[in-house]
């Protein structure tokens, strides 16, 4: 059971993973490193040794630039079978001042496990025990699933993610704090199983669950628990002694603290299930160097030889790409990070990994026989910093721009097979919208929450140029209309679907303003998309609604803790959601029993829900110059604020003549409207419009925190919905596993 202060920092950091998914934050540190990478100068490239490697390190965990992304890091650089630097940077507890020890500190390197386990079952393939093209069943019996494309999802697939199972990554209750529980892989999988939703090996979705079972595959084939395999025939023979999948008391005391992007602590979590294949590996610079050197040495250790060198080839070699230029996966590997004009190196394979608290990034150039490993306690940009930092240093070769053959593009009119809303196939509000047309005929329009609008210019078929990066952007499509596209910023990690062609409604005519909205809702799929249905766009919206709407828009489940029996939300059709919003701080307030699930919501109360998951991301300071017309309540003027600066609204807000804004903040909401605010929520480039509304105030002298919290209200003054309920069943945040 958590105590109060242990409750509040779990609240705080669940409430903030739902801020990303609605702002589309996840990636913004990459997006920002790339477009740094874009901007570097061109230098000779340096010879790496021992002295470089150490010399180019120190250089860049001092600068200013990187600083601020991380508080305590550990990297090693290995060739030709040497170790040329192994450094640790900052601290592993900021508390304590305990410095970074490259050799026993450990961390959570999250998806770096799956490199590891791939290693697993490579070495049963060798010893012919597991056949990578046949169906993955037939190592692991009972577990049942819907596949209605007639193509067994093989083993392969699952080693390059390229599964087609519907999205099952770590869900709120996979997380905990309890040393004593244990979730078996079987029991995981068999309650989790997901369905497969796409022909097997079409296409390219970072796949967690498939790495769970390729855990199984290892257990059940070698006759060993996964852990114990690991232990005996991966890190014993190469003297790994501070690697583990399971968290023991030894961990403990090794590893990390793990902080957020402002440097707090997050408490010590344990993951389901135990041990967990997909990312639960713990490990130090200084082993995972050791692993590293085996693999740049054909699998071999001083006397140990983990893997054939046959192996380790086909290990290297990429199995599936969306262009040349942008691979997908490799067995137990993925495609490195987009140089500006480059692509995706396919002579360089990495492996990134996060979870709450940490980062790391494994990468291996093996024409040229290095390797690097970094891991760090904060989630960020650090990897993608070092990664463009070290090639550009070292080996610009991996940088250079490509030279395109002379190619006539397109015509508009061509180009509009394109349009459409695209979701991406693991983070579904990640939504970017394309629209062919413009100044000439080769470009594409795209817009996305974070970048905003701008052009992709046509180089090659079905490959396209950002104007503002140089980075591509690639899309692939199937005779049966299928289309997928893969670009570099919201997730490098996958494809995005385009949504179905939208039916309509028949009481939603085309020329309705809320037409966009409603259609691109039905497009992606979160409204159904049949012919003839009505919509019933007046329709006042009650709170259960709302809660429920948004939460499924962000992606997130009912939660399974059952609402106290005197609720009056206890066995309402949306109480698994209403719980979920009290548990995450969406719903606060005075009565700890009453929600009136059934009662009309009213705009202002719509907008307080939403602004208290995304104010963890958009302090309400930025938002407290906004002018607001008519009649708010003092509890939600910050909300309203909020929601009128993002745009988080329909068109029935307008802005008057001295810029004053009506968000008609009493009135209740109807489903047209809620429409428009969902559309918006996936949508509204709302990380521009607060770095540029930063960048407008930091040249404005900044008021006392005084000031700023008396002109923002007090939220807990709000009446109308009531405090989180403390339950020890539930999960206390998200997890991600990357």
């Amino acid at each position: 059971m958590f105590n109060s202060n242990s409750r509040f920092k779990w609240t705080a950091v669940t409430s903030a993973c739902l801020a990303v998914v609605l702002s589309l934050s996840l990636w913004v540190p990459q997006v920002q490193a790339q477009s740094a990478a874009a901007a570097g100068d061109s230098k000779p490239p340096a010879a790496l040794n021992a002295e470089s490697a150490a010399a180019f390190l120190d250089e860049f965990f001092a600068s200013s630039e990187t600083k601020p992304h991380y508080v305590g890091a550990s990297v090693i650089v290995v060739k030709d079978g040497q170790i040329l630097a192994e450094k640790g940077y900052g601290y592993a507890d900021l508390d304590k001042k305990t410095p970074v020890d490259p050799k026993n500190t450990a961390f959570r390197v999250a998806s770096v496990s799956k490199t590891f386990t791939a290693a697993a079952v490579m070495q049963l393939a060798e010893q012919g025990k597991v056949d990578l093209k046949a169906d993955f069943q037939t190592y692991v019996k009972g577990l049942e699933f819907e596949n209605p494309f007639g193509t067994p999802v093989t083993v392969e697939n699952l080693l390059t993610h390229t599964t087609g199972f519907e999205i099952r990554d770590p869900q709120l209750e996979d997380i905990h704090t309890d040393p004593g529980k244990h979730i078996s892989m079987e029991d995981y999988a068999m309650k989790h199983m997901p369905p497969v939703v796409r022909k097997p090996g079409s296409a390219y979705m970072y796949d967690n669950f498939s790495f769970l079972l390729l855990g199984m595959i290892v257990e059940n084939v070698s006759g060993e628990p996964f852990e114990s395999y690991m232990q005996e025939h991966i890190f014993k023979p190469l003297g790994m002694n501070n690697s583990s999948f399971m968290l023991n008391e030894k961990f403990k005391s090794q590893l990390a603290t793990g902080y957020d992007t402002v440097h707090k602590p997050v408490d010590l979590y344990m993951l389901e299930p135990t041990p967990m294949p997909q990312g639960g590996m713990l490990s130090t610079a200084d082993d995972i160097g050791k692993f590293m050197i085996a693999f740049l040495n054909d699998g071999k250790k001083d006397d140990h030889q983990i893997l054939k060198a046959a192996t380790v080839k086909s290990m290297e070699q990429y199995r599936s790409s969306i262009h040349p230029l942008l691979p997908d996966t490799a067995y137990g590997f993925e495609a490195p990070f987009q140089l500006p004009g480059a692509g995706s190196s396919s002579k360089v394979i990495t492996k990134a990994g996060d979870l709450s608290g940490y980062s790391s990034y494994l990468f291996f150039i093996p024409e040229q026989n290095t390797g690097v490993f970094l891991t760090y306690n904060q989630n960020g940009a650090l990897r993608s910093l070092l990664y463009s930092a070290f090639i550009q240093h070292f080996y610009p070769q991996y940088a250079k721009p490509v030279q395109f053959k002379e190619y006539t593009p397109q015509s508009a009119e061509e180009l509009q097979r394109f349009n459409g809303l695209y979701a991406d196939l693991r983070i579904s509000t990640i939504i970017s919208k394309l629209q062919a047309g413009g100044e000439t005929s080769s470009q594409l329009s795209i817009s996305d929450p974070f970048l905003g609008e701008r052009k992709l210019i046509q180089v090659e078929d079905n490959l396209f140029k950002d104007e503002l990066t140089g980075q591509f952007t690639a899309f692939k499509s199937y005779e049966d209309g299928t289309t997928y596209m893969r670009e570099p910023y919201l997730n490098p990690f996958g494809y995005a679907k385009k949504g179905q062609k939208a039916a309509g409604f028949r009481d939603v005519p085309n020329n309705s303003p809320y037409a966009q909205a409603i259609h691109g809702l039905q497009s992606l799929g979160y409204l159904e998309n049949e012919a003839n249905q009505s919509f019933k766009p007046k329709t006042t919206v009650t709170r259960a609604e709302f809660i429920e709407n948004i939460l499924k828009l962000s992606g997130l489940k009912p939660s399974k803790t059952t609402p106290p029996a005197d609720t009056d939300w206890a066995g309402h059709a949306a109480a698994g959601y209403i719980q979920l919003g009290y548990e995450m701080g969406m719903i606060t307030g005075a009565d700890e029993k009453q929600f009136k699930p059934d009662q009309a919501i009213v705009r202002q109360e719509a907008a307080a829900m939403m602004w208290r998951a995304l104010q963890l991301q958009y302090p309400s300071e930025l938002f407290k110059d906004v002018k607001l017309a008519g009649s708010t309540d003092t509890w939600a003027v910050p909300a309203v604020q909020m929601m009128v600066k993002l745009g988080i609204y329909g068109p029935e807000v307008k802005i008057q003549e001295d810029g004053a804004v009506d968000f008609l903040s009493r009135k209740p909401l109807i489903r047209q409207e809620q429409a428009a605010i969902m559309y918006a929520l996936i949508t509204q480039p709302t990380d521009r419009i607060v770095a540029e509304l930063r960048a407008e105030q930091q040249q404005e002298p900044q008021p006392s925190a005084e000031e700023s919290s008396e002109e923002a209200g007090t939220p807990e003054s709000k009446p109308e919905v009531t405090p989180p309920i403390p339950t020890t069943e539930s999960a206390p945040a998200a997890a991600s596993v990357q």
